[in-house]
């Protein structure tokens, strides 16, 4: 399903959040205008490398962020691979991945550096 954020459309798949569209649309606009900074109902992670960073993701609180590194080390793994990863989250912002930064800059993000940064400062993260 497609959603916008700050004029940005972006896509989240449905099909692995437990929730109805209406829903997941309710609780987005929630977040974007900061009444919200948790999301509720749950995610199916995919059982891949992605779901295994997801899972990671999805362990950054509001207003936190994490390095690919940080969670490369929780893996095993390595923090391109990790980026790499987080482009392929298949819901955005709902498994968080615009929290996860590189150690000295904001790293990359699927929906564009602008819009990362915008999630961060309403989350009030120091980045």
């Amino acid at each position: 399903m497609k959603y916008t954020a700050f004029s940005t459309e972006f896509v989240i798949d449905d099909s692995l959040v437990e929730a109805s569209e209406e829903e997941i649309q309710k609780q987005l606009e929630q977040y974007f205008s900061g009444s919200r900074e948790a999301f509720d109902f749950e995610v199916d992670f995919p059982e891949s490398f992605t779901g295994r960073v997801m899972r990671e993701m999805s362990k950054i609180s509001y207003g936190g962020t994490r390095s690919y590194g940080e969670i490369a080390g929780n893996l095993d793994s390595s923090a391109v691979a990790v980026g790499q990863a987080c482009g392929r989250n298949p819901v955005p912002i709902l498994v968080p991945c615009h929290r996860v930064v590189g150690k000295n800059s904001l790293g990359g993000y699927s929906l564009g550096l602008e819009l990362k940064e915008k999630f961060l400062r309403l989350e009030g993260a120091d980045f």
